[in-house]
């Protein structure tokens, strides 16, 4: 897959895209894929590893992570990060410098984050659960419940859990950007950011491609109150969080910009406007946040609204291993659903059928599925390989990287390859 053709602003709230693009040079031989060196090389051995032998798993140690962390400072400049890797013979984790930018409390395993678009396994979960039910139907068409989708009678639920709806990504638009950076304090509404994903032109026909947009898990949301009947933090309470056991994971309200205690405050560099068409900053700024003559802005109280059902959740590094095992383990659905779910992973480059996946609300990302989140001033990847008991969080308070590289995927990718080489 070419890195090229990912837009930038999809690497806000939408860390997976780009996740996806570094694990899809992984598994692929192709030579778009090559143009990544860093990429391609070793993660073809993670995936075959993981899948013909088992036993190949190499369990990194304390000191591993640590070290992960460590170098992960030096190439992206944050302030703090966290690792957690769960495997059969117990969980290590590490912790990476302070909360806030030159001082602050030191960065603890128990800190609340902004999880963007992991998220989503929250929404597509509650959705699945409802077609449990019998409430709806991952066949039927979105028009049955929003008339107001353009072409909606063709877009199935299917293909808005997948990404293949066609439907435009409203945070590709210079409207939310341009006001991302002039008032980030603004409360946006979910019909808002639909409708603004709705004003422009599809990508694609309905099925007819893969296109990575925050409109259709804002929809799904909307979807998923309609039919439940509540708001959709209450769904996520009752359907997610309750049961799964996430004792540190919440969803705020609108006007809610703080974070529980303890938490990491999330940095940026640039402005949104000035990474829309490519996630790296220019090379003169880049060069200047190496030298320490650009500092990147502390973010953490910016309104996330503008993420919502599409990546407004919080929560922690344990909290996203329960979380991760709970998806890919099949915890939180049926068993016929689980097997659907996971059957409905597609590769995202349809050139290289062993490109990363993405499906129903899940990735596949090497040997593990999960999901990746990203917004302004945080970058998590959480992933499970059931087959091998193996779990991995890792998340860092600065996103993305002045290089528009994503911080935690960088470093969950080389502990995966690390883990998983033959």
């Amino acid at each position: 897959m070419n890195r090229k053709a990912v837009p930038g602003r999809l690497l806000r709230v939408t860390g997976v895209v780009v996740t996806l693009t570094l694990f899809a040079g992984a598994c692929s031989d192709s030579d778009d894929a090559s143009s990544d060196a860093t990429s391609t090389t070793a993660g073809t051995a993670a995936t075959s590893s993981a899948t013909s032998d088992a036993g190949a798993v190499k369990p990194v140690d304390q000191a591993g992570l640590e070290a992960a962390l460590e170098e992960g400072a030096k190439e992206f400049l944050f302030p703090g990060a966290v690792a957690l890797l769960r495997t059969p013979s117990g969980t290590i984790t590490a912790t990476y410098g302070t909360t806030e930018r030159g001082g602050g409390d030191a960065v603890a395993l128990g800190d609340h984050i902004r999880i963007g678009s992991n998220t989503k396994t929250w929404t597509a979960t509650a959705i699945l659960q409802l077609a449990q039910e019998g409430q709806i139907a991952v066949t039927d068409p979105v028009s049955k419940y929003r008339p107001d989708v353009p072409n909606g009678e063709n877009i199935t639920i299917a293909q808005v859990l997948d990404m293949r709806s066609g439907l435009y990504n409203y945070s590709e638009t210079p409207e939310l950007n341009e006001a991302l950076d002039n008032d980030p304090g603004r409360v946006w509404m979910p019909e808002e950011l639909l409708a603004l994903g709705l004003s422009q032109p599809p990508y694609f026909p309905p099925g007819g491609g893969y296109h990575y947009s925050n409109t259709n898990y804002v929809l799904l949301g909307l979807i998923a109150e309609q039919l439940d009947g509540k708001p959709l933090a209450e769904i996520y309470r009752d359907r997610i969080i309750g049961p799964a056991g996430l004792t540190s994971s919440s969803f705020p309200e609108p006007t809610d910009t703080s974070l529980p205690d303890p938490y990491s405050h999330g940095y940026f560099f640039g402005t949104n406007m000035l990474t829309l068409t490519d996630p790296a900053l220019p090379q003169d700024m880049q060069a200047q946040a190496m030298d320490g003559t650009l500092a990147p802005t502390d973010v953490t109280n910016n309104n996330p609204s503008w993420t919502w059902s599409a990546g407004g959740g919080i929560s922690t590094a344990e909290d996203l291993a329960t979380w991760a095992e709970a998806l890919a383990g099949g915890k939180a659905l049926d068993a016929d659903m689980q097997k659907q779910r996971l059957a409905s992973v597609q590769p995202t480059d349809p050139s290289s059928p062993e490109a990363a996946g993405y499906g129903w609300g899940i990735a596949k990302m090497g040997p593990m599925y999960g999901h990746t989140g990203e917004l302004p001033g945080y970058n998590s990847f959480m992933g499970s390989d059931p087959e091998n008991g193996v779990t991995l969080i890792v998340w860092a308070n600065l996103a993305p990287g002045a290089n528009g590289h994503d911080p935690a995927s960088t470093i969950a990718k080389n502990l995966i390859d690390e883990m998983y080489a033959g």
